[in-house]
């Protein structure tokens, strides 16, 4: 495959053919109607192309190379990102803004207060390298496992110019906490999204791995180390939690709540909503029809991906279904977090938190916070949120990290845990 034959296959509008060149893990994320209608929102932004780039090449991990691919529209620019195995394989794709912006501390860090230092989570051929991030001075501190949203994500949740996941890291050990993050197996070894694997495949074994490397960090209170969850992340923290007892507390950023296959049909709606039209409509409709067969009596391991939402396996449809992460936290005997963006279109507060509202009301010991601003990645803004708003180079919110840093360094441990509601 040619460096820009992904571009001339977006140009022609022929997304189907795009499809076919998915790995598994890319599968796992984009279909052939997500990139019609992402596509679309952004020659509405910034007119027809008027000129394609020359490829800059890089090595990436697992043998995979990045492409990224200026293209030049009537009203500015973007670049088509992707890693290509050497079958010529597609494991990423991503639209970019066209800037050469890089990530910078956000204000709200203070580098001087922690040491940071490479660790390797897991053990084998599936282990990952990771981060550990602990404030300076005596003293144990309370710890925090960072897990990721759904997709093949780096341990710092990269997008475009933003890095989510290492604002929280970095502003959390400024402010007295320690915290380990680390890169999905998904990123690492992408050959894994593949008939068989799940959910619980996906996050518990490297997060329960990461729990226990944390808690013999030096510096960190063993009996006060919890796990974090961002978006997909949040839905299977009561999952890890219940895997290694010793977890002190849980906090839930963006959690979902509402089965993935009915929130793949309301962020699809969202984005066709952005270009209303025949091409939308039909992205809508082809999503919803494979949404209904998740739920369906028909879905067995050996329905292909390819007729399923996200072209996930069917193994992991089958985890999810099965899955209820309300039912999972609620049994759970630790202090909770749980914190929404009011502005979240992907998860939202009147699908997703009301119905973690619903499924806790009776356990003492759990906190809710709707941060009005916030969009998924708990940017701040105004207005209805659209895919946009990742681009311009910006972070975390400094009102969030301050609200879980607080909460953290407070929160009773396991079994102490008095009501907070």
């Amino acid at each position: 495959m040619r460096k820009v034959d992904v571009v001339e296959l977006l140009r022609a509008g022929r997304f189907e053919a795009l499809e076919a060149l998915f790995a598994p893990p890319l599968r796992a994320v984009v279909s052939a109607e997500t990139v019609r209608v992402a596509w679309q929102v952004e020659i509405d932004r910034r007119g027809e192309v008027r000129g394609v780039g020359t490829p800059v090449t890089e090595a990436m991990p697992a043998g995979l190379v990045r492409v990224s691919v200026p293209v030049t529209c009537e009203r500015g620019g973007l670049v088509v990102v992707t890693s290509v195995d050497d079958a010529g394989l597609l494991h990423g794709l991503r639209l970019a803004p066209g800037t050469t912006a890089a990530w910078t501390p956000p204000r709200y860090a203070r580098p001087r207060r922690f040491a940071e230092h490479d660790v390797t989570v897991g053990a084998g051929p599936l282990a990952v390298g990771g981060t550990a991030s602990v404030p300076r001075g005596r003293g144990r501190h309370p710890g925090v496992v960072l897990l990721g949203g759904g997709g093949p994500f780096d341990r710092d949740a990269t997008t475009g110019a933003n890095k989510p996941l290492k604002d929280l890291a970095w502003g959390l050990a400024s402010s007295g906490v320690a915290v380990l993050r680390f890169d999905k197996v998904t990123h690492t070894h992408p050959r894994v999204m593949a008939p068989g694997f799940t959910m619980r495949d996906e996050y518990v074994p490297h997060a329960v791995a990461a729990v226990d490397l944390l808690r013999r960090e030096p510096g960190v209170d063993a009996g006060r180390v919890f796990v974090l969850g961002h978006s997909m992340g949040g839905k299977v923290a009561p999952r890890v939690a219940a895997a290694q007892p010793a977890v002190a507390g849980l906090v839930l950023l963006a959690g979902e709540a509402q089965p993935l296959q009915r929130s793949a049909v309301r962020v699809v709606r969202h984005l066709a909503a952005l270009r209303p039209g025949p091409e939308s409509d039909a992205a809508v409709e082809a999503v919803t029809r494979q949404a209904a067969l998740v739920e369906g009596p028909g879905l067995t391991p050996a329905t292909p991906a390819a007729d399923l939402p996200l072209s996930l396996p069917a193994s992991y449809w089958l985890d999810q279904r099965d899955y209820d992460p309300v039912a999972a936290a609620a049994s759970l005997e630790v202090p909770m977090l749980l914190v929404q963006g009011g502005r979240d279109y992907q998860v939202t507060v009147a699908d997703d938190l009301a119905r973690w509202r619903s499924g806790l009301a009776h356990r003492p010991g759990v906190t809710f916070h709707v941060h009005e601003a916030g969009n998924h990645l708990f940017f701040p803004g105004s207005g209805p949120s659209t895919p946009a708003e990742y681009e311009a180079p910006q972070h975390l919110d400094p009102a969030v990290v301050d609200l879980v840093a607080g909460w953290l360094r407070s929160a009773a441990p396991a079994g102490r845990a008095g009501s907070t509601r």
